[in-house]
């Protein structure tokens, strides 16, 4: 009986059959012959997708079901050009890439005819201005890392926006000069992520921030475990001037990973300290350390061993009495990092499993409520810079962070719109169409370093250009005069709250003093114990 799902099929061999016949009987002719070919070729594929085994649509719809994968393949493209809305944020909006492009072109970033938000829908947030501004000098807002602490001898003057963690290996070679070289330029830091520092980081030598994660790459022995000589050797060249330990990040906290044999490459490899060819193994957990006093400890030995560089750690919150027990290693043994970087669990550049990038790991907002209350409650904070990262691309996105606690704010995706990045999400492909995400010679090519190692300076510049005016019309001076109180959250069709009111906010010392309000420092603070990461009910 003849099946219908075959038609396209069967014209196609017919076709070819007919054209052939054709030519046999009368002659060439071109155009016979290009209709001969196509239809022979759709033949051709309509009879491998019949003898194909894995994919059921093909054996079915042969040819035909071929129009079906390709519309998958292209299904983020079109989503984003044609029938996604310009507020929909997924991951980031039309406008949030638009105003990334535009600053980092040096192209106007004005809006007309109004927002295109609605401003009565739950969750709309502004902030609150002055009837007379203040007038900001400059927007080269800088904080200090480090200043007065014991053991830092090189305390840092950082910029309150820097970039985020992205490895070597992860990003281009073209892509990690850049981001340097825009660095370099507008005097802001650049984080190498946990793939250490690789011979593209060093070419301009701008600021780094060197993340230490549990491989210990750049200062392990072969073993994997933690080397003292191979750190100094790192730590103490003058263009490292953070040390970073990574705990945890917002994309897939508590899973580590492994970098394929095949993708370690001898560049990869010489910057990491590996084998090239060979499986790069990043462990869900530090070698080095198992407690939090150890963590202490290795903290401050860390700083001794960079020469007294400021120190710290980067972590997402997950169980809360962790971050507890490192904050009473802390009271316990008078050592404090220099710095804490929160990762929110909608942070990310690179590929995780689904369910670890959708359901693992703290958002930002909540995950900077706790570690700001936690070292506040515990008399701490003055002792502790606190960076953010985890999905901020604006002045307004860098205004509200620090209005929660944060002190400088670090951004990833958005210096990638910078490069050039059109989220195609093809990072974890080797395929990126703006050679951003990619080890492919010839697709980096795409990305010519010095045109956008100007835009990665244009953006950074830009956006604090956009915070200085939003600082000014709220009649403040600089981003350490936000409080929570300066922004506004609509949290139904008729009522708005300060963002002081709707969260809990601790005071100096109620940790300490058993006086703290809120569930989670009631019910977890007193489980937390120094001597280990697990609570003292499940000893």
């Amino acid at each position: 009986m003849f099946q219908l799902r075959y038609l396209t099929f069967w014209l196609c061999a017919l076709v070819a059959v007919a054209s052939v016949g054709w030519m046999i009987a009368s002659g060439f002719h071109a155009w016979i012959a290009l209709l001969a070919l196509t239809t022979g070729f759709l033949a051709a594929v309509g009879v491998r997708d019949m003898a194909q085994v894995r994919q059921s649509v093909r054996r079915n719809y042969p040819i035909l079901a071929n129009l079906r994968y390709f519309l998958e393949f292209i299904r983020p493209e079109i989503r984003q050009y044609f029938l996604e809305d310009d507020t929909e944020a997924k991951p980031f909006s039309r406008n949030q890439r638009s105003v990334v492009y535009q600053r980092a072109k040096q192209e106007v970033d004005k809006r007309p005819f109004g927002t295109q938000k609605d401003v009565y829908e739950a969750g709309y947030e502004w902030i609150n201005h002055a009837v007379v501004p203040a007038k900001v000098e400059s927007c080269d807002f800088r904080i200090t890392i480090g200043a007065g602490k014991p053991g830092v001898i090189q305390p840092y003057s950082a910029s309150v926006f820097n970039i985020s963690a992205m490895s070597f290996g992860a990003l281009s070679a073209n892509a990690i000069r850049s981001l340097n070289q825009g660095a370099k330029k507008g005097g802001f830091a650049h984080d190498t992520g946990e793939g250490s520092i690789s011979q593209y980081h060093r070419e301009h030598g701008g600021d780094l921030i060197w993340e230490i994660g549990s491989g210990y790459f750049g200062c392990r022995n072969k073993d994997g475990s933690f080397s003292e000589e191979n750190f100094i050797r790192n730590a103490r060249d003058p263009q490292v001037k953070l040390i970073e330990v990574k705990l945890s990040q917002g994309a897939k906290p508590g899973h580590g990973g492994v970098l394929p044999g095949p993708k370690v490459t001898p560049e990869i490899a010489a910057a990491r300290g590996v084998e090239p060819w060979t499986d790069c193994v990043s462990p869900a957990s530090h070698s080095a350390f198992s407690t939090p006093v150890e963590f202490m400890h290795f903290i401050a030995r860390l700083r001794e061993l960079s020469g007294g560089k400021p120190t710290g750690f980067k972590l997402a919150i997950g169980h809360p009495w962790e971050f507890f027990a490192m904050v009473k290693a802390m009271l316990a043994t008078g050592i404090t990092p220099d710095f804490i970087v929160v990762d929110g669990g909608e942070g990310g550049t690179g590929a995780a499993p689904v369910e670890f990038t959708d359901h693992v790991g703290t958002p930002l907002q909540e995950a900077l409520l706790l570690v700001h209350n936690t070292l506040v409650g515990a008399n701490l904070r003055s002792q502790i810079k606190l960076g953010a990262s985890g999905k901020i691309v604006t002045a307004f996105d860098i205004a509200r962070t620090i209005a929660l606690g944060a002190d400088w704010c670090n951004s990833a995706r958005g210096f990638m719109f910078a490069l050039g990045c059109i989220q195609a999400q093809s990072c974890h492909t080797g395929k990126c169409p703006t050679g951003v995400t990619t080890q492919d010679p010839k697709r980096q090519q795409a990305l010519v370093v010095p045109d956008k190692a100007e835009r990665v300076y244009n953006f950074q510049h830009n956006t604090l250009k956009a915070l200085g005016e939003l600082l000014a019309a709220a009649g403040l001076d600089h981003p350490d005069d936000l409080r929570p109180h300066h922004i506004v959250r609509r949290v139904s069709h008729n009522q708005v709250q300060l963002l002081s009111n709707l969260y809990t906010f601790l005071k100096p010392g109620d940790l300490l003093n058993g006086t703290a309000q809120g569930a989670v420092f009631e019910y977890y603070w007193p489980m937390a114990q120094c001597e280990s990461f697990k609570p003292a009910s499940h000893k």
